[in-house]
């Protein structure tokens, strides 16, 4: 398979804050990676950076882009990330951190990963739009939307939504993985978009990618202003990778290519297709359980990374 791609095009905007914690880098327009970093100023953003540029050093050293790519190769990648990482920790209480999301186009397909709430999607505009994949955010809010205690319309609300149940933090003894899915199915028009969560601050990522539909024969470059003037407002950092598929080749032996969009539990669509439809009188009935057990997970979870802090 030969994917070609229009020129890659991103944003990188600073919101209403004073210093930028988001980080982007790319490689032979291949390799494509967005981080999110959090710690607080001149710490935030030397892990995104760190973890951004070592992803990309490593890709340059080690993949040739005419051999086959591996999870194992995408494995050692975050790993180098990780150990780059770790030479900027202070083993201060309060450590630094960053999301990472990742796309690698090669002969196989699309190889994509994610640690975090960065966010990577895989969408149809041509005709309509068809959102084929959202990566599952590692969050607090999506851990009990899961599970049932909140509903998807209150992620958008919720209080603690930004906290993040998965990082790349250093000096850790135990890493956060990725989770990688690969992607085969892949279509001329298609749209890769590898975002931030400031990207989405004020409304649900279904809806703003709704809105933000390309129009037909709509330049990519008046699409990015789009994008940036959709934005204008948001507090926060929010940067975004635009990926627009501009042709595929398909070669012998990609009919047995697996695709595993429709399956992988790393897809926020299936999860939130597994959801039952809530009746009514079982929400107001269970409404106080639901708020007990909420408090009581978050109280948890606060008090779980409390304690990973002191040791």
């Amino acid at each position: 398979m030969k994917i070609h791609i229009y020129t890659p095009l991103s944003i990188h905007e600073l919101g209403q804050r004073d210093n930028q914690e988001d980080a982007i880098a790319q490689w032979d327009n291949r390799l494509f990676v967005l981080c999110d970093g959090m710690g607080g100023h001149e710490r935030g953003e030397v892990a995104s950076q760190t973890v951004s540029q070592s992803m990309v050093a490593w890709f340059e050293e080690n993949v040739n882009p005419d051999e086959p790519f591996t999870d194992d190769m995408l494995n050692a990648a975050i790993e180098y990330a990780y150990t780059e990482l770790d030479k900027f920790d202070d083993e201060s209480p309060k450590k630094m951190g960053t999301t990472l999301a990742l796309l690698y186009i090669h002969a196989k397909g699309i190889t994509a990963a994610h640690i975090g709430d960065s966010r990577i999607l895989h969408v149809n505009y041509d005709g309509g739009q068809l959102v084929k994949y959202i990566s599952r955010d590692h969050s607090l809010a999506f851990d009990l939307f899961q599970s049932g205690e909140i509903t998807y319309d209150e992620i958008a609300t919720f209080p603690q939504k930004n906290i993040v149940t998965r990082a790349m933090t250093p000096g850790l003894d135990n890493r956060m993985r990725p989770d990688i899915i690969h992607i085969t199915d892949i279509k001329q028009d298609d749209w890769f978009i590898l975002c931030s969560d400031g990207i989405t601050e004020n409304t649900d990522i279904f809806k703003f990618f709704a809105t933000f539909r390309p129009k037909p024969k709509e330049a990519d470059e008046d699409v990015c202003q789009k994008l940036i003037a959709d934005t204008a407002g948001n507090h926060d950092n929010h940067t975004a990778w635009l990926i627009h598929i501009k042709e595929i080749i398909h070669e012998d032996g990609d009919e047995a290519l697996e695709n595993e969009e429709l399956t992988a539990r790393c897809n926020a669509l299936n999860i939130i297709r597994q959801r039952p439809e809530e009746d009514d009188d079982v929400v107001i009935v269970e409404k106080a359980q639901k708020a007990k057990s909420l408090l009581q997970r978050i109280e948890e979870f606060v008090g779980s990374i409390m304690n990973k802090m002191r040791h």
